[in-house]
Order: C-alpha cells, then structure tokens, then sequence
C-alpha cells in the first residue's frame, strides 16, 4: 500500500473516531506527507497511530492528538500563528496548510540540531515562505512578531507560561498540556480581552517536558514533582 493510501486510511479512521472534524483538518492532514517527518527507518510505522521517535529524547506526536490539538486550536486562513516545540515540524506544516497563503506559522525550538533539520525538511517540501523556524526558550514565546492570533505548544509547561498569554491577541486561542512528567491534561485559554483569559481542562496527554524560563528546568523535575506531590490528573 502507497503512503498516500496509507495517509487516507488513516485519515479516514480519525474523522470516524472524531479526532477529525472540520474539512480543513482533514485537508491538512490529507497533503502533509508525515512519512517524510519520521526517520527514515521508522517509515513503515509513518501511519500509525502512535508517536514515534525523532532524536534527542524528543518525539513526533500520534497523529490523533495532532489533528485533535489542531481542531482545539481552530486555526483560521490568514492567522498568525505560534508554536512552541518544532520538534520534526509535522505541526507547523499541519497549521500551515490552513492559514497560509496569508498567514504564517513560526515555530521555536530550543534544541538547535532538530530545529536544523526541520527548516531543511520544511524548505524541501516547500513551506519556506510560509514558516519560520526559530531556535530559542519557546516557553517565552518570540515578541518580535506578537500578537498572535493562535499558539500551540507541544511540550509540557509546569502552568501555562505568562509570556505566552502576553503575547496572544484579544479573542486569540492557546492549547497547552500543563503538568509534570508522566501525565497531563490539555489546556484551552481563550484571551477575552487584553486583562481577561478564561481556562478550560480537556483531553488527558503525554508529552515532554516544555524546558526554559517559564517551563521545567530539566526532565528530572518534572518527574520528581509528580511523585513528590501525589498528583491527580
């Protein structure tokens, strides 16, 4: 079976089990080849439904909590959009296909080899002109192009980082997992006006730790906090 069927099998599945649900996910998610964000011995698992690994302790998400994170985020064609955590850059080309060609999508990762070889894998399959790869502490966003209308991390944060919510637009939308290693749950803040979020729990998630500033300092913390504090997802 060619990738692409494989991709609209798995497409296909999602939208039946509501991880999909609007068209322009299920779009997006159609003509991002994912099997060219994996490494390349891992291809033959490219679709299925299961995070894979990517190097440095990192991972690419299950595609189910990609389009169920991006259905969260409800990206709009022309949307500035942020996300924290590069990681192989799957996200950032899901998000583009969206909100592109008006919009943009920056990216930051702090871990400088992956950042390197997703603006390489992005600019080959042609998303240069539409997301900027940004090597940094994406715990404290990027100023230099805020406000966003939409941010995205792919990293644990201990509590939602202040920055981040500094940096969306009134009426603007951030989907986060907050909590220590191993489990947490997925935050939705909506940004009412510029003193006024409201917060809303979802889906319970796996994810690494955001590491920075207003993130963990290291993986051992995040561990370390959970079993030091009993904590109850």
């Amino acid at each position: 079976m060619s990738y692409f069927e494989q991709r609209r099998n798995l497409v296909s599945i999602l939208k039946e089990l509501g991880y999909i649900r609007s068209r322009k996910v299920e779009e997006a998610m159609l003509r991002v080849p994912r099997e060219l964000f994996v490494p390349e011995e891992l291809r033959e698992y490219a679709y299925d439904d299961r995070p894979l690994p990517i190097g440095f302790n990192q991972t690419i998400s299950a595609p189910s909590i990609v389009a169920y994170m991006t259905e969260l985020l409800d990206p709009q064609p022309g949307d500035k959009v942020l996300e924290v955590g590069t990681g192989s850059g799957y996200q950032a080309a899901i998000l583009a296909e969206i909100v592109c060609p008006k919009g943009h999508v920056w990216t930051i990762e702090r871990i400088a080899e992956i950042a390197e070889s997703a603006r390489r894998r992005l600019e080959m399959l042609g998303y240069a002109d539409m997301i900027t790869v940004i090597v940094g502490d994406g715990s404290l966003g990027y100023e230099p192009q805020a406000p966003y209308d939409r941010i995205i991390v792919t990293a644990a944060a201990p509590k939602i980082p202040k920055p981040l919510i500094e940096q969306l637009k009134p009426g603007g939308k951030i989907v986060i997992p907050v909590g220590p290693l191993p489990f947490q749950v997925l935050m939705v803040v909506y940004k009412k006006s510029s003193n006024e979020i409201e917060i809303k729990r979802d889906l319970e998630v796996v994810f690494v730790p955001l590491i920075g500033e207003y993130g963990w300092r290291d993986e051992r913390e995040a561990t370390e906090y959970f079993w030091r504090e009993n904590i109850v997802i």
